[in-house]
């Protein structure tokens, strides 16, 4: 009894926000039929083993509507989702956050709430489908086989993230993407209309998507949309699904009123009534509770199927287990072995560098994907030993993510949550600023993706001030859970990206320069590993505690090192390359002390950037050779010398400092 199942639903989903007094019931009433459906008659998944590798990927774009998936979850089965989190829907401690969160309970695919993040996340999770499906089926066993299903609201349809997203899900014919689009008409403001008239039909289509509409309260038309959407192997598919918001309600349904609010309890009465449901808070009858259980038995007997398959394939194949066991656990080797060291004397960028260690990476790590914005032949992150990824090609390892910043970097998360692969993406480190609110989601998350940030600082030069990140490398620092590393020269690049492969509870910025760095000769200088404690000592001129410390990073630590060996016969100078500050701090007090000890109060900070931030390191007694305005167009040697960032510059600082 599908209406059952829909009803019970609605029931739960207005309690839920009633009892914590905050929510939005009207989206997951309107949705429930829907709902019901694809969960009792098509989603493929196991509450029983929700890790299950090829389960069917469920995401509730329209997170705020997340009431109906706890309900779904709860009434599938899901242990840790019982009628007791339910009740306790928003409250402290809960598993039932106000959207849902990776993490905080079984089968959340993946933390939703910025509309039209879950869409761009369902993106990359079919492609990852696509990638490992092409890697492991064959003419006799087809491993990998799953569908990524999307419940989106009209507001992730005018988000720009969707715009993106989809028109690259078109471009790539992920036929195994499959989203309801909930039109309801309805948002915060009112009737929809007001701002967002779009045929979402032919804008669709126009990505080469296959579009259906349907009446979302017809159980019929929305398994014969779902069964058209499967059987469309070339295309994703919208289905359009005609519903009213908070369906049931006598006095609210189609009214924004129920979009963000509780019904109230009167009106919750009511609608039970209307719905033929039992008064009782959080009810699920017994006739419910049979109809899941015998869907999760279907389910199990389907993985139990799959396993079978799965153990042939493996004894029949044991490379290709092995393989299977690599991408899936993402074991690393040894990679200081495996990736080239740079002599001293060269002169490279530290995105050239980074492109001589991707291409080892790709030999020595071969779940590692990416790509670029398309910015690959100034981000060097080609692989070039490999072929594209693109529409019936996912063999490949190179992404063309299009001028796509926002779209790159959520559709990356959803790859590194599908599992089984390795991303990173790449553009120039100003457009930072397009990307964050995915970087902000995988940090939330504590996803190990990567992103390559090129032309780090105003030494883009003759670009401009547009192109000249000032202020970016410090905002990206403020996001919790986000490693920032910015590599003095090339052998800081490769631990760098040793460090941020073996990153794994968060994402990882690397800063890279256009210009071109001195290679540090580590022969008289301490090794670049070094990077993986945050900061370490370069040099220094005398014994004991230093009379003054500079603190550099990326291509600012050369410049620190010749100023301070100008003045070595004269003062005790520390030079500490500080590449990434959260590696830093995590380090113990002892560390920390050593490298920047509390005896020495007088300290330089030199990063072609904002200060904001240097102030907990040089304190009140420092000073900061920074960048704190805008950048302007111009050969970068000649903004160098105009913005201060000289060697003469640097030795006035220290003898203001010490008195000189």
């Amino acid at each position: 009894d599908i209406q059952l199942v829909a009803n019970t639903i609605r029931g739960l989903s207005m309690d839920g926000v009633q009892a914590a007094k905050s929510g939005h019931p009207g989206m997951p009433m309107g949705m429930a039929d829907v709902a019901a459906v694809l969960w009792l008659k098509y989603l493929k998944h196991n509450p029983n083993n929700p890790s299950w590798f090829d389960r069917d990927r469920f995401i509730l774009s329209a997170g705020h509507g997340s009431m109906l998936h706890y309900s779904l979850l709860h009434l599938a089965g899901f242990k840790d989702m019982t009628i007791d989190e339910l009740k306790n829907f928003r409250q402290w401690n809960s598993r039932t956050a106000g959207h849902p969160e990776f993490g905080h309970a079984t089968g959340i695919e993946t933390t939703t709430g910025p509309l039209g993040q879950g869409c761009a996340n369902a993106v990359g999770m079919a492609i990852a489908e696509k990638m490992l499906a092409s890697r492991f089926n064959s003419e006799r066993d087809t491993i990998i086989d799953h569908y990524t299903y999307v419940i989106a609201s009209e507001g992730e349809f005018e988000e720009g993230a969707s715009h993106e997203v989809f028109s690259l899900a078109g471009n790539h014919g992920l036929g195994k993407l499959i989203v309801f689009y909930d039109q309801n008409f309805i948002s915060i403001e009112g009737d929809t209309h007001i701002t967002y008239t779009d045929d979402v039909t032919k804008r669709m289509e126009a990505y080469d998507w296959q579009g259906i509409e349907i009446d979302g309260h017809n159980y019929e038309q929305i398994s014969e949309a779902i069964e058209s959407a499967q059987a469309e192997e070339e295309k994703p598919t919208v289905i359009i699904c005609n519903t009213t918001i908070g369906y049931g309600s006598p006095n609210k349904a189609g009214s924004h009123d129920c979009h963000g609010a509780p019904l109230g309890e009167e009106e919750v009465i009511l609608t039970k009534e209307a719905l033929g449901l039992s008064h009782e808070s959080f009810y699920v009858s017994d006739e419910v509770k049979k109809i899941f259980s015998k869907r999760t038995a279907e389910l199990e007997l389907i993985e139990s199927e799959w396993n079978e398959l799965f153990s042939r394939w493996a004894s029949d194949f044991p490379d290709q287990q092995e393989k299977w066991n690599k991408f899936i656990n993402q074991e690393l080797p040894n990679l200081d072995d495996l990736l080239p060291d740079f002599n001293s004397g060269e002169t490279l960028a530290t995105r050239s560098s980074s492109g001589k260690t991707i291409q080892a990476l790709a030999e020595a790590v071969p779940y590692l994907v990416g790509g670029s914005a398309d910015l690959a032949p100034s981000n060097n992150t080609y692989m070039n030993s490999y072929s594209d990824i693109a529409k019936n090609h996912f063999e490949g390892r190179n992404f063309h993510f299009g001028v796509r910043e926002l779209g790159m970097a959520a559709i990356m998360n959803g790859i590194q949550l599908h599992g089984g692969l390795r991303v990173f993406g790449g553009t120039f480190l100003v457009f930072a600023d397009f990307l964050r609110p995915a970087a902000r989601l995988a940090a939330l998350m504590g996803i190990p993706v990567i992103y390559v940030f090129t032309h780090d600082s105003f030494c883009v030069g003759e670009d401009g001030p547009t192109h000249q990140p000032i202020e970016t490398c410090a905002s990206l620092r403020m996001i919790h859970n986000l490693t920032v590393i910015r590599p003095s020269d090339a052998n800081e690049v490769k631990q760098a990206w040793i460090a941020a492969l073996a990153n794994q509870s968060g994402p990882t910025a690397l800063l890279f320069t256009r210009q071109g760095l001195p290679t540090i000769d580590r022969s008289v200088y301490p090794s670049a590993k070094g990077l993986h404690k945050g900061a370490y000592t370069l040099w220094q001129s005398g014994e004991g505690n230093p009379d003054i410390i500079i603190i550099a990073t990326g291509s600012e630590v050369d410049l620190g090192l010749k100023a301070a060996e100008k003045l070595a016969n004269s003062v005790n100078i520390r030079v500490v390359s500080m590449p990434s500050c959260e590696l830093f701090e995590n380090q113990d007090d002892s560390y920390k002390k050593s490298v920047l000890p509390e005896s020495c109060n007088k300290r330089i900070v030199i990063e072609a950037g904002t200060s904001f931030g240097w102030e907990r390191y040089v304190g009140q007694n420092g000073k900061m050779i920074c960048k704190d305005d805008f950048g302007a167009s111009g050969p970068y040697t000649v903004l160098l010398e105009k913005f201060g960032f000289t060697v003469e510059r640097v030795i006035e600082a220290i003898n203001e400092l010490i008195g000189i």
